[in-house]
C-alpha cells in the first residue's frame, strides 16, 4: 500500500494538483507527450494506475477503445469524475496500484503518470513481476514521470540507504510532508526493466520522460 504521507499529501492537494500543467514552461513538453501517448494507446483497452485528477485519462479516452482509470485517493477520483467523460469508454475505480487484486481484469495496455517515482527502488523488480503476472506477456506498459530540473524541481532533502530520494513538500493545509520522489536515469530504467520487458523505449524531454515497453 502507498504510504500514509503520500496518500495524505495527494488528498490535501487534490484541488490544485493540475496547476503543474498550467506552467507555461512545460507546454512544449506536454504537447509532445500528448501526441506520443495518443499514438501509443490508440485502440487499446487501457488500465490507468494512479490516474489522479484524470488529466491524462481525458486524453486517453479520445483514442483508446476503453480506459479504466484508478486511484487509491478518493479525493483524486472525485475530481476525475467531474470531467464527465464518456461512460461508454471510461470507467473509474478505487485501486491500490501497489497491490493489484487477482480480479484486476484484462487489458492490452497499462498506463501510469507520476507513479513510478513513488515505487521504492528495492521494490521495483517485484512490482514489474507483479504486472507481468497479472496481465501476461505482450501487454504494453507506458510510464510517464518527471525529470529533475535544477531551479524548477523541489530540492532533494535526503537519500536513504537504498538510493531512494525524498522531498519535503508543503501542502495546501500548511503541513509539510516527506514524499519519496525518485528520478532515475535512462540507463537505470532500462537495466531495471530489461529482464521483464522488450522493445524498451525512453523519450527524455526537459521536464518529463516517457517510457514504453512490452512485458515479456
Amino acid at each position: 500500500m502507498i504510504t500514509n504521507q503520500l496518500a495524505q499529501y495527494y488528498a490535501v492537494n487534490a484541488d490544485n494538483y493540475d496547476q503543474v500543467y498550467a506552467d507555461e514552461a512545460r507546454f512544449d513538453d506536454l504537447d509532445d507527450l500528448q501526441e506520443m501517448i495518443a499514438e501509443l494507446l490508440e485502440g487499446h483497452t487501457v488500465l490507468e494506475l494512479a490516474c489522479g485528477t484524470g488529466y491524462w485519462t481525458e486524453l486517453i479516452a479520445d483514442v483508446a477503445a476503453s480506459v479504466h482509470a484508478t486511484d487509491v485517493v478518493p479525493e483524486m477520483l472525485a475530481l476525475a469524475r467531474t470531467r464527465e467523460l464518456d461512460d461508454e469508454i471510461v470507467s473509474f475505480g478505487e485501486l491500490d496500484a501497489l497491490n493489484l487484486p487477482d480480479s484486476v481484469g484484462q487489458y492490452t495496455a497499462v498506463f501510469a503518470a507520476g507513479w513510478w517515482c513513488h515505487i521504492r527502488r528495492e521494490d521495483q523488480e517485484k512490482y514489474i513481476k507483479q504486472l507481468r503476472a497479472k496481465f501476461g506477456k505482450d501487454v504494453l506498459l507506458v510510464l510517464l514521470d518527471s525529470s529533475y530540473v535544477d531551479g524548477s524541481s523541489t530540492v532533494i532533502a535526503r537519500t536513504d540507504a537504498e538510493g531512494n530520494t525524498y522531498q519535503i513538500l508543503t501542502a495546501d493545509d500548511g503541513q509539510r510532508y516527506e514524499v519519496m520522489m525518485n528520478y532515475p536515469k535512462d540507463s537505470a530504467l532500462r537495466k531495471r526493466l530489461a529482464p521483464y520487458a522488450r522493445e524498451i523505449r525512453v523519450e527524455r524531454l526537459e521536464y518529463y520522460y516517457l517510457l514504453s515497453c512490452r512485458l515479456k
